[in-house]
């Protein structure tokens, strides 16, 4: 016996050893299912910023050591701009107060990294009569009156002061910054965007000038991302709705045909969303798409197996044998796809976000369970169900255009031109692809579409400051106090000039400026002395004038260590785009590794903040998209292989997976969608699922070839006319059960996530309809040309009497 027989034989002891007692089988499943519904109410729907961060990554671990004392990446950032004068008056400066303590009170806050212009921490510092230092803050609240007089005077000072003018106050004195950073974990970011809108309205409905107020970051995206969790029934009950009206559309008066799929559907949630909580996962509300594609995936399983149903009625003994020769047909091309779909997901899991870890791994045994739930459920309840009547066996329409396209595929012409069609999308798309950013494409949140009210604020904010985007370059020094040694600053201050010829970097902020500031303060205000001391002894003296000057703790906090061993050097940028991030990156790389820059005890780290966690994710992502996708096709080529014992097999179902991945990326370039950690899940789950459909239709030509004694061209016409319609309608189906999100939802992302599934379903029910079917007429792979019939195969094991 030939292994391809070995295989058959132990899927045929499966078929048989179900079908022995179908009742004590649903039993099972029925209970299996009870058990997991009670599990849903412990599923937890949240977004946590860590899941997010590749923790292995050298720039996330530079951020896990400096967020607490630097900053992190989970920041808002919020602007109150006048529409006339200028932010010096008392309303103004008082509502930009409510603002600061308004951020200041948020839960999960750090208070000691919030800066704005009324801030205690940001203060006015001036050189005293007594040769001292003295400071004090730009705004008392006690005090909260300003003359004329007292607006002028404030206006100088914070003009003149570099470390508030331009990065907490515009250039044209229109706009306020306030800034804060959160303290990771499992923050509230629905309360934190409540709180934020009730003090946002509050402030905007205060007496005084006219203004606007304009809020971005991390906590404020994740906020408006919760805002429409709402959608999600919506959208269920439309894709319900419309997965419905198919079914009925397709089965009409077939009552299975309508029932059984969505019984199968209801299974398969129950018990996916009951393996999510067992596992103590959460729902990412960015993800729900995959889980929504698994329950469409299940039902198109569950419509294949009730029109195979329909199609043995005519020749089989009684409902039993009915149920059971679609079971023998379908189960192990179904469970192959299975796999495929399973292996696409369970290999997400090789991405180094803890986000795409937990997704790979409940997604790929949620989607492993359709063979329990769906393939075996299914024929199991038309086993002990009433036969259908007759009436209800005819077949729906659509013949002629499946006739037409299998004369089309059977013709060597034909078949020829579809052979020639997809080498043509090979060559354009890989041009395409190379168009495919990794990172985002766009300024602002892709998560959001441009007009939303977060991405109007982000370019609010960029286009009157030096940018919402920071990045984080920490120098380290081998010993305390080395940060002063004025080797290490000329250094610093060398560095922040080599970035400044970045056109997209904004500005930045450093232990140097500090410096060059206080060392000119206490010269009168000289600027000749903005300059850097020569000796280590003296920069700890300007470090502690300034701090003395403070009467608030941690004056030096957002620039150096207490240790003053490291420092933060912090660059301002307007977006987060890939190129933005590349060309930033490899310009401070280019200053690091240049010999030139070497000083002894000195070392230069990159990256924090936004920046440099984004920059993070994307490389992390680039290479998840390197791995994951090759390792999909390679493993499902492997199954293929394997199972049909058969390279043609295997090269065929390769052929046809990266076909339609290069025209997915070709889809991308086109359109803008980078790769990031959201798409790359996307992309493995259109493989896996994509891939069914033509296993579905290789496996119909085998068996339709093997009936008809050898003759492909009616095993073609057989499987067109059969599987291909199946397949029609299933990707019909499959597009219903996602395509409401790119319809309905506000989500940018998971629209344009709903699109992206579209398309590669599009690509492979014409791949499996049409390229499949025409490269086994142009080739005569052996593997279906010489197939034989399932009961020459050495699957005659016969059923136990009664079964």
């Amino acid at each position: 016996m030939n292994k391809f027989g070995v295989i058959s034989r132990f899927f045929r002891l499966i078929e048989v050893w179900v079908f022995y007692h179908p009742k004590t089988f649903l039993a099972a499943i029925l209970l299996a299912t009870a058990f997991f519904a009670t599990r849903i109410p412990y599923v937890q729907m949240y977004s946590d910023f860590a899941d997010l961060l590749p923790q292995e990554h050298p720039y996330i671990q530079l951020h896990n050591e400096v967020k607490d004392t630097f900053g992190g990446a989970n920041n808002i950032v919020m602007a109150l701009s006048v529409r006339e004068g200028d932010v010096f008056n008392t309303e103004t400066m008082e509502r930009i107060h409510a603002l600061t303590q308004g951020v200041d009170s948020l839960p999960g806050v750090n208070h000691n990294l919030v800066r704005s212009v009324t801030h205690r921490t940001v203060r006015k510092t001036w050189l005293t009569e007594m040769g001292t230092m003295n400071s004090e803050p730009y705004f008392d609240p006690l005090y909260p009156e300003v003359t004329e007089a007292e607006a002028a005077a404030l206006r100088l000072d914070v003009m003149s002061d570099p470390s508030v003018y331009g990065l907490l106050v515009s250039p044209d004195l229109k706009s306020a910054l306030i800034k804060a950073t959160f303290n990771e974990g499992q923050l509230d970011y629905v309360a934190i965007f409540e709180q934020l809108n009730e003090l946002k309205a509050e402030v905007l409905a205060a007496d005084g000038p006219a203004i606007d107020v304009y809020t971005t970051g991390q906590p404020v995206l994740l906020g408006w991302v919760y805002s429409y969790l709402g959608q999600i029934m919506q959208i269920f009950l439309l894709t319900l709705g419309i997965l419905t009206a198919l079914l009925v559309l397709y089965f009409r008066t077939r009552i299975y045909g309508i029932a059984l799929p969505l019984v199968g559907v209801a299974i398969s949630a129950t018990w996916g969303l009951g393996i999510v909580s067992m596992l103590g996962y959460n729902l990412d509300p960015l993800t729900l798409v995959i889980p929504f594609l698994i329950t469409a995936r299940a039902m198109s399983h569950g419509i294949q197996l009730v029109e195979r149903y329909y199609v043995e009625l005519p020749h089989a003994r009684d409902n039993h044998d009915a149920a059971r020769r679609t079971f023998e047909t379908l189960f192990r091309p179904g469970t192959l796809g299975i796999i495929s779909d399973a292996v696409g997901l369970l290999l997400i899991a090789l991405g180094s976000s803890p986000i795409n870890v937990k997704l790979g791994i409940y997604a790929s045994i949620w989607a492993s369970t359709v063979v329990i739930t769906v393939l075996m459920a299914v024929p199991l309840l038309l086993s002990v169900l009433p036969m259908a009547r007759a009436r209800d066996n005819a077949a729906g329409g659509g013949r002629g255009v499946f006739r037409s396209a299998a004369n089309l595929v059977i013709s060597r012409a034909g078949s020829t031109a579809i052979i020639l069609f997809a080498v043509a999308v090979y060559a354009v798309g890989g041009f395409l692809s190379s168009k495919v950013q990794i990172g985002e494409s766009e300024p602002g949140s892709p998560i959001l579409y441009p007009d939303h009210d977060y991405n109007v604020s982000s370019k609010n904010i960029n286009d009157n400051f030096p940018g919402s985007e920071e990045m984080y370059v920490v120098v380290s020094t081998a010993e305390p106090g080395g940060i002063k040694r004025p080797e290490v600053l000329n250094a610093i201050r060398d560095f922040q000039r080599h970035m400044l010829a970045d056109p997209d970097m904004g500005g930045s902020r450093g232990i140097t400026d500090l410096v060059l500031q206080v060392n000119q303060i206490l010269h009168n205000n000289d600027p000749r002395w903005a300059i850097i001391p020569d000796e280590p002894s003296y920069v700890g003296g300007l470090l502690f004038a300034y701090m003395a000057s403070s009467p608030i703790p941690g004056a030096l906090k957002e620039f150096i260590d207490t240790d003053e061993q490291t420092a933060n050097i912090v660059f301002f940028y307007k977006d987060h785009k890939g190129e933005t991030l590349r060309r930033a990156i490899h310009m401070a790389k280019t200053w690091i590794e240049d010999p030139a820059n070497q000083v002894e005890g000195m070392e230069v780290r990159l990256a924090g903040g936004p920046i440099g966690v984004t920059a993070a994710i994307n490389e992390a992502a680039y290479q998840s998209n390197l791995v994951i996708i090759p390792a999909a096709m390679a493993i499902i080529f492997l199954f293929v292989t394997l199972f049909y014992w058969s390279l043609h097999a295997g090269w065929l179902m390769f052929m046809v997976m990266t076909f339609c991945t290069v025209a997915t990326y070709a889809y991308m370039g086109l359109v803008g969608i980078g790769i990031d950690v959201n798409t790359v899940p996307i992309i493995a789950v259109g493989i896996g699922v994509g891939i069914d459909y033509s296993i579905y239709m290789m496996d119909r030509v085998r068996e339709e070839t093997a009936a008809a004694a050898g003759d492909l061209e009616i095993g073609v016409r057989n499987a067109i006319a059969t599987t291909g319609k199946a397949i029609a309608f299933t990707a019909t189906a499959l597009i219903g059960g996602v395509v409401m999100w790119a319809l309905v939802s506000e989500l940018r992302f998971q629209a344009d996530a709903a699109l992206l599934l579209v398309v590669m379903l599009v690509l492979n029910a014409w791949a499996a309809g049409n390229l499949v079917p025409a490269w086994i007429v142009r080739f005569r792979p052996g593997f279906i040309v010489r197939a034989k019939p399932h009961q020459e195969e050495g699957e005659s094991a016969a059923l136990p009497a009664g079964a």
